[in-house]
């Protein structure tokens, strides 16, 4: 059984939910407070999936994330990029979303170029205020690129009927700063190339650019985005659950599939 590990401090409040999550996907998941780990980096060896959950960390002071991207690049970068190059997978939804990408795992290094030794990569990305200055706490439609290099997504609408797509594919978002910009246009082309742009916002409420909701590193196995699927394991929650086709909630959520996929994966590298 692949081991998950959640990454809790001082203001996260979605850890428990990422815990059900990865628990329902097969793993056994363990929850870590960030200083626990710092102490403790050896920790991270036992490991092949890796939460980052949303949240208001540290009250969200200076910047929303700033604080714990700080202490994890400060302390225990070394030891998740030996985790990455032995195969394991990585999540960050809302504030784990921002602190990916101040760390610099995400977007991460160019296809076919190694993970700085000591140093994390620089920020080329960044997620601000949301452009009409409000914090949103609702459903989104999103749409799933499926040429996207990205594990975690792959197949996630299969066996969904296409008249159920848009109904299956809704997403809840709680952020007032989720609007995703780039330090320099050439790394949103980039992405796009590559294959890094994971999913998109259908009407693009908070102006990220290019209506981009969440993004992947080079190999697929980091992701980040600012929707929340470790809070739609159910149908049941579900903003309109019972007027949904019975055939579909048959299946697992696409919240659940996302999670579900990343355990095979890690599973099938242990292998």
């Amino acid at each position: 059984m692949p081991r998950a590990l959640v990454v809790r401090t001082a203001g996260t409040n979605c850890d428990a939910e990422m815990c059900r999550a990865f628990s329902l996907a097969g793993a056994e998941v363990e929850l870590v407070h960030l200083d626990r780990l710092i102490r403790e980096p050896a920790r991270i060896d036992h490991f092949e999936l890796f939460g980052f959950p949303g949240g208001f960390s540290y009250g969200d002071d200076i910047a929303s994330g700033r604080i714990f991207a700080m202490k994890v690049r400060a302390g225990l970068y070394p030891a998740l990029r030996e985790a990455l190059e032995r195969g394991a997978a990585m999540i960050g939804a809302c504030n784990g979303f921002q602190v990916l990408v101040q760390v610099g795992l995400l977007p991460g290094p160019a296809a076919g170029r190694p993970w700085p030794r000591d140093v994390p990569p620089g920020q080329t990305l960044a997620l601000t205020d949301n452009h009409d200055a409000r914090f949103h706490d609702r459903w989104v439609g999103v749409t799933y690129e499926v040429q996207s290099a990205c594990i975690w997504t792959r197949g996630l609408m299969d066996g969904i009927e296409p008249q159920m797509e848009r109904d299956a594919s809704l997403l809840p978002v709680a952020h007032g700063e989720g609007r995703l910009v780039a330090t320099d246009p050439g790394v949103i082309s980039a992405l796009e190339q590559g294959g890094q742009v994971v999913l998109r916002y259908r009407d693009n409420f908070n102006g990220s650019t290019g209506a981009i909701a969440g993004v992947c590193d080079a190999s697929g196995r980091v992701f980040g985005l600012m929707p929340h699927p470790e809070r739609y394991l159910d149908w049941t929650r579900h903003p309109y659950w019972t007027r949904l086709d019975a055939n579909l909630r048959t299946q697992p959520t696409p919240g659940l599939r996302v999670f579900k996929n990343a355990v095979e994966a890690v599973s099938k590298v242990a292998v």
